[in-house]
């Protein structure tokens, strides 16, 4: 008998969908059931049935058994997708209706942390009822994900529908929109904030800060401040945030006149201001270098019982490092030692970046050394201190050492960094790399700022290529660009180089027609470059504006104009703009004194440049090379040259260093006079005693306040006639070459040091020569 092996059992039929359902619900349903008795109904369940579940009118009362489903769903069954947009949908309606709102937030947040192709946001967008609390948590979550763009979409569907959302949902938009970096954003802000009261919302004293500061933000004081009075409207007060928010924006703008009225304001209300109130006019004052003012602040602070902090010396600290008082910055650091106030991390930063600045290099290292000593940290900014000197010394691979070092600690390279070094690669001309680093950041995901914008835009402006530049910053509001003030004043100040006083006036008014307010910075770039171009009385024009604004003129302003008229040859005009300004509190500095004496000789009244400068000595007031030089040229033109040797004793009593414009003027004068032999004389000891004068020339400094010339020119001119003066030396031409030395001094220009020593060498063998001719 054939023996065939028995059919297997037949396995009974997997429970039909519907079954499944029912089970699982009933489960879920149960009391004290743990969820691993579904364990077994994992080979079975499918994103539908999942759907179904959690759609179930029975659980809908359960929304914690439901969302423990959920994430259960999510941990266990293969088949489920972490980014199942109907199950999370049908989920929060059960959580919305438990109050259960950081909950749903919270899955949001995590689904749209993977939600590359914002699925869930086109999904909300197309539901027809949505309820208003998935509309409110879903701004808050897009907001959160740093997303503001999608909230916003998420919130003119609130509008269409009419549906009100709440004061916090908006605060947070608000809030995010204005801190986003995009111009754009900072107007949408001002719609959501009108829309939110149409829509039936009470805004409060938050909501209204927010908008405060979004006004700041883009200048617009007027209707920052204009808000303090609209508040009352809506039951809503003014606080110290409110007033400390615009105080910040003006004092940052250098409006001192108008931050002292908006404090009497704040003091009418019956608001006292507090620390940060007065850090706010401590910062406001030091940059403008009003230390003095500083002081009456903090005397201030101590009879309203605000004692200073770390952050108020932070700021002094920062004020004399401005002004290069680098002894006092260091004394302000140990009184807060006293005061068992410890530098923090920004006041080592501070003292390190002055101490740069003002070329003294080793105390900054030794400041970097200590912080090591006393467990201060470096922070990235530590290290970005560090990486702008290098580049400022033109030391790109230090600077890129740096940068190692940086990454080495923990710290990535920031847009300041990448900013730095952009503008280090542009100011040595190596375009390719600067754009490199563009592109490293642009992978890096780093938005280009207004700081990399305004980079690019002065390397353009200083290869003269403007029409490019024009472009540029053009287009770069279309592509969300914050164009500030800085932006135009670089390509104004371009044009005023390029001797296109028009086009610069043009592109002011453009400025203006867009808003965006100049600052006392600005200002000074279009009077500058008006007095340069001859048009001395538009530029007062602009000074009156400059008043109008609030601002207050600083020394660069006075300096310009002094120097504008003088150059006009309206010497007296300038002494009267002076003395007028002098009244307003101005405060002439050297610059001031150097431009007087250049328009005074200029014009041919020596005796009283004579009496300004012993004047202004009498009052103990600081001089410089320059200073000198301006007399020394002046009296040697007039064969004054005993009373010039006096000035140069006087100078190396003062020990003030003379500069080749001081010998270059007595050599040219004593030549002149026939005195041949005392000239060489004159230059030999000055080879003995190592004063020769280095190739660079140094710009007069009462030139500076507005000059075209460019270094480049400068250079070209000085190897010109350095070539020019050799070439006639060795052809024993030495009577020539003085002539050609005596032309190139004249104009300004300086030979090199080989230049020198050859025509000295020259002139000496002309006397020996002359000396043995028979007689």
């Amino acid at each position: 008998m054939d023996q065939r092996p028995s059919p297997p059992p037949l396995q009974p039929p997997p429970p039909a969908p519907s079954e499944i359902i029912q089970t699982v619900t009933t489960i879920l349903a149960s009391k004290n059931m743990p969820l691993q008795a579904l364990n077994t109904y994992i080979p079975h369940l499918t994103p539908p049935m999942i759907l179904s579940i959690i759609s179930s009118k029975t659980l809908i009362s359960r929304p914690n058994i439901l969302l423990s489903f959920y994430k259960w769903a999510q941990t266990n069954l293969p088949s489920f997708p972490h980014n199942s947009i109907p199950s999370l949908l049908s989920l929060l309606p059960s959580l919305f209706a438990y109050q259960k709102f950081s909950d749903a937030k919270s899955l949001l947040l995590g689904f749209i942390a993977t939600d590359r192709r914002h699925d869930l946001h086109l999904s909300i967008l197309r539901l027809t009822k949505p309820s208003k609390a998935l509309l409110d948590t879903a701004i808050g979550a897009y907001v959160q994900s740093g997303q503001p763009h999608l909230a916003l979409h998420i919130f003119k569907k609130m509008k269409r529908l009419h549906l009100r959302p709440n004061l916090r949902t908006c605060n947070t938009l608000l809030n995010s929109l204005v801190r986003y970096p995009s111009s754009q954003s900072v107007l949408s802000s001002r719609e959501v904030f009108e829309d939110s009261i149409k829509l039936g919302v009470l805004p409060n004293v938050n909501t209204f800060n927010i908008v405060i500061y979004g006004y700041c933000l883009e200048n617009k004081f007027k209707n920052a401040m204009d808000l303090l009075n609209v508040m009352g409207e809506y039951n809503c007060s003014p606080d110290n945030v409110s007033y400390n928010t615009i105080l910040n924006a003006l004092c940052k703008k250098g409006q001192l006149f108008a931050a002292r009225d908006l404090l009497l304001d704040m003091k009418s209300r019956g608001l006292l201001p507090n620390k940060t109130t007065f850090n706010i006019l401590v910062h406001g004052y030091c940059k403008l270098g009003w230390l003095k003012e500083v002081a009456n602040v903090i005397d201030l602070m101590t009879q309203n019982n605000v004692l200073p902090d770390v952050w108020t010396y932070n700021m002094l600290i920062n004020g004399f490092c401005n002004e290069g008082r680098i002894e006092e910055a260091f004394k302000l650091r140990d009184k807060m030692e006293n005061l068992n106030l410890f530098p923090d991390v920004v006041s080592y930063n501070t003292l390190i970046n002055g101490c740069l600045e003002w070329s003294k290099t080793s105390e900054a290292f030794k400041l970097v050394e200590e912080m090591s000593e006393k467990g201060v940290k470096p922070n990235a900014v530590t290290h970005n201190i560090m990486v702008k000197w290098y580049c400022k010394e033109g030391r790109m691979d230090d600077a890129s050492n740096t940068i190692r070092k940086m990454e080495e600690s923990g710290f990535s390279p920031d847009c300041v960094t990448y900013n730095t070094l952009i503008n280090g690669y542009c100011k040595l001309g190596n375009m390719g790399e600067a754009f490199r680093m563009m592109d490293e950041m642009g992978r890096k995901n780093m938005k280009m700022d207004t700081v990399t914008l305004n980079t690019v835009l002065h390397t353009l402006c200083r290869e003269k290529k403007l029409e490019e530049a024009y472009r540029m910053l053009s287009s770069a509001r279309k592509r969300g660009y914050l164009i500030d003030e800085i932006s135009y004043s670089t390509l104004i100040v371009g044009y005023f180089k390029n001797e296109d006083a028009d086009r610069a006036l043009k592109l002011w008014d453009e400025m203006m027609e867009k808003q965006i307010i100049p600052s006392i910075m600005t200002y000074n770039c279009i009077i500058g470059g008006l007095c340069h171009s001859g048009k001395t009385e538009q530029a007062i024009s602009k000074l009156n504006e400059l008043l109008e604004s609030g601002l207050m003129p600083d020394e660069i302003t006075y300096n310009t104009i002094i120097h504008g008229y003088c150059r006009e040859g309206d010497v007296d005009i300038a002494f009267q703009f002076h003395n007028k300004m002098v009244e307003n509190s101005f405060k002439p500095d050297v610059f001031t004194c150097n431009i007087l004496l250049h328009g005074l000789c200029g014009a041919g009244m020596l005796e009283k440049a004579l009496k300004l400068f012993k004047t202004w000595v009498s009052k103990g007031k600081v001089i410089d090379t320059v200073t000198y030089n301006t007399l020394i040229t002046s009296l040697c033109k007039e064969g004054r040259l005993d009373d010039a040797f006096n000035l140069l004793l006087e100078m190396e009593e003062k020990e003030v260093e003379p500069d080749h414009y001081t010998y270059n003027a007595i050599v040219t004068a004593l030549t002149d006079a026939g005195r041949v032999m005392e000239a060489e004389e004159f230059m030999s000891k000055m080879l003995e005693k190592g004063n020769l004068p280095v190739q660079v020339l140094q710009s007069d400094k009462s030139k500076t306040v507005v000059t075209n010339e460019t270094s480049e020119e400068s250079d070209s001119s000085s190897v010109a006639y350095s070539e020019w003066i050799n070439e006639l030396c060795t052809e024993g031409k030495y009577k020539d070459a003085m002539h050609i030395f005596r032309e190139s001094n004249q104009k300004g220009i300086a030979v090199d040091k080989s230049t020198y020593i050859n025509l000295i060498d020259g002139l000496i063998k002309r006397r020996k020569s002359i000396s043995k001719e028979p007689r």
